[in-house]
């Protein structure tokens, strides 16, 4: 662990299939045991909102609102790439709004996720996709390595070229 990795809050929006919310606290949970101070802003649903977002009670633009304000602050929104992931049009929405607002957009594969589960807008903006690894992870998050990491191991060629700007 890196002296500098624990001095450094990080601010970030961890976009999910609400599926994966366990996901999202072993992600959070792994980083902090790793030393890194994580601020995670993104939206897990009480069981009451599921049942409410399940039945269409909330408007569209009432949850668009909510997801821009909780990501206006992050530097960075963190996609788990996870057996639905892929299938799932709030992420997709996630995606191209951090890419509007100029974010780090960086994918990181749950145990088991693959290639088949990226979503199209991750393909299309991603900075940088990784494994379930904090220090890739955090690297990719920095800007100090962009791998566009294979599942099964190794690397791969980015599908299309990052235009991200970095403030």
């Amino acid at each position: 662990m890196d002296a500098r990795s624990m001095s450094k809050r990080t601010h970030v929006f961890i976009s999910h299939h609400h599926a994966d919310d366990d996901h999202v606290t072993r992600l959070t949970g792994m980083l902090q045991r790793n030393g890194y101070d994580i601020r995670n802003s993104s939206i897990r649903a009480k069981p009451a909102n599921k049942e409410r977002l399940k039945n269409g009670l909330i408007k569209d633009e009432v949850l668009k609102r909510l997801l821009r304000r909780k990501m206006s602050w992050a530097s960075t929104v963190v996609v788990l790439v996870g057996a639905n992931t892929h299938a799932r049009p709030w992420v997709d929405w996630e995606i191209r709004k951090a890419k509007e607002l100029g974010k780090i957009i960086v994918g990181i594969y749950t145990r088991g996720g693959t290639k088949a589960d990226i979503p199209p807008a991750l393909e299309d903006y991603q900075s940088a996709i990784v494994n379930w690894n904090s220090k890739s992870l955090m690297d990719a998050i920095a800007g100090k390595d962009n791998p566009f990491e294979d599942p099964s191991g190794g690397e791969r060629e980015p599908v299309h070229g990052s235009s991200t700007s970095r403030c």
